[in-house]
């Protein structure tokens, strides 16, 4: 392995590691806020930040002169959802649960690339996707018969973060990394505000606006820091390694969350839990070694 690669690595790592402690984080915010305000806020931190830093570094050109308008709008619906849907699911289950469903987003992905894109569907995909679903339904087995249909939510979230995948894909080139997240951060918080005054306008306590003591809002920010950081250290890790060497890394974050549930919220793992866990993860690693073994064949011919 080359020591661009293990830079790579370790630069990967630690970016889903940073993940999991915005993960804690919002966690920790659960009954001192709601979902809605809370993903609203955290969106409109990244979205001033990022586009103050973004005019600092490379003017207001960027900004101003927004590349594939509609595209960018489609990474901050699926950021958006993603969100929203991920932050009710800690609400209501146990974090490492929820993380753990997120990790369809790899099957999720394949399957809206072969609808929307013509991509094809291999056979081991089918497989890997039925193998990951099974995985899902074990772990939701006590939430779902709790919560009912809202421990669905991870996969929503999942769903989310595969559209702002295939939008990635469409968006590719179209400006700095920098500027890619400024753009994601405003499309997101241009549609979580509102989202959060029609969840108040409801009527439902449970997602009822309100503004909190000063250190839930600092929380909210530490997840607003901590994610942006986080892009940035996989991002880095991906330029210096690349993405397919480094999205096993990504297993860091369920093995960093299910960590920090269990020290910090008592959230011990069940041991049939951990089974539908390792099968997602084995899934989202069978596609992964089978894309890696297709790039060497590719390239040896």
């Amino acid at each position: 392995m080359q020591q661009s690669d293990r830079a790579g690595l370790v630069f990967a790592l630690a970016g889903f590691c940073v993940l999991s402690v915005g993960d804690a984080v919002v966690k920790s915010i659960v009954d001192e806020w709601t979902p809605t305000a809370l993903a609203a806020f955290r969106y409109s931190l990244g979205a001033v930040g990022l586009s103050a830093l973004l005019a600092m570094r490379e003017g207001t050109a960027p900004l101003r002169e927004i590349p594939r308008p509609l595209v960018q709008a489609l990474r901050g619906f699926g950021v958006a959802m993603a969100t929203v849907a991920f932050f009710g699911s800690v609400w209501l289950m146990p974090l490492a649960d929820a993380v753990a469903i997120t990790f369809t987003q790899p099957m999720i992905t394949a399957l809206l690339a072969a609808l929307f894109l013509g991509e094809r569907l291999r056979f081991t995909t089918i497989l890997a996707t039925i193998v990951a679903f099974v995985g899902v339904l074990i772990i939701l087995r006590p939430n779902f018969a709790e919560i009912g249909f809202a421990a669905l939510l991870p996969l929503v979230c999942a769903l989310g973060m595969s559209i702002l995948i295939m939008a990635n894909r469409a968006a590719r080139g179209g400006g700095s990394a920098l500027a890619a997240q400024a753009y994601v951060a405003v499309g997101a918080a241009a549609l979580l505000v509102p989202t959060a005054a029609l969840a108040h306008a409801t009527g439902i306590e449970a997602i009822r606006f309100f503004w909190p003591e000063w250190h839930v809002l600092a929380r909210a920010a530490v997840v607003a820091i901590t994610a942006s950081t986080a892009h940035w250290l996989i991002f880095m890790g991906t330029q210096r390694a690349g993405a397919s060497t480094v999205a096993p890394m990504t297993y860091g974050q369920l093995l960093i969350a299910t960590m920090l549930a269990w020290i910090f919220f008592d959230e011990v793992p069940d041991l049939i839990a951990i089974f539908g866990a390792a099968l997602i993860v084995g899934s989202g690693l069978w596609l992964w070694y089978l894309s890696r073994t297709r790039q060497v064949d590719q390239g040896a011919s």
